[in-house]
């Protein structure tokens, strides 16, 4: 159907106007960690903000309270995660894992490539993304918790030491 009625034109518009400013207040009391960039536990807390959202706008028998107390529960949820990983290493390890080395001192780590699903030419791409020439270059990728792959270039001192023992 391409139209229900006014009511419900202007109930989407309301409850819009209404859930989008108290979002917003709630972000920003949650403070910028919900912001940032994303882990896999941030990632899913943003999908079920935008479905919440969208429940609270679409779905006639969902009170505004209702949806509004569901956001405000999620994102207290989410401080509650944080304020965890930040204070206790346990819980830090098991929400947001830790990084990965892929590439170490030469060597491909194959078993951690294999482990995090992740391919050669990926890393590869990450190198020349960062405009290293080479791998003599790389002294190490990771794979960082939040899914980035980092490339540690080797320093001008190891490279150095590196050239004179040949």
């Amino acid at each position: 159907m391409f139209f229900d009625s006014w009511e419900a034109i202007g109930n989407i518009m309301v409850t819009g106007v209404i859930s989008y400013v108290l979002l917003i207040i709630f972000l920003r009391v949650s403070g910028k960690r919900a912001l940032s960039k994303m882990n896999m536990f941030d990632f899913v807390v943003t999908i079920a903000l935008g479905s919440l959202l969208a429940t609270i706008l679409l779905d006639n028998n969902t009170p505004l309270l209702n949806g509004i107390t569901a956001v405000g529960l999620l994102l207290l949820l989410q401080f509650i995660v944080s304020w965890l990983t930040v204070r206790w290493e346990a819980a830090r390890n098991l929400i947001k894992g830790s990084p990965e080395a892929l590439y170490e001192n030469g060597t491909f780590r194959e078993e951690a490539m294999r482990r995090t699903r992740v391919h050669r030419t990926e890393m590869l791409q990450s190198v020349r993304e960062r405009g290293v020439a080479s791998l003599e270059q790389v002294e190490a990728i990771v794979l960082e918790s939040n899914g980035d792959i980092s490339v540690v270039k080797k320093t001008t001192r190891s490279m150095w030491r590196m050239h004179s023992m040949m």
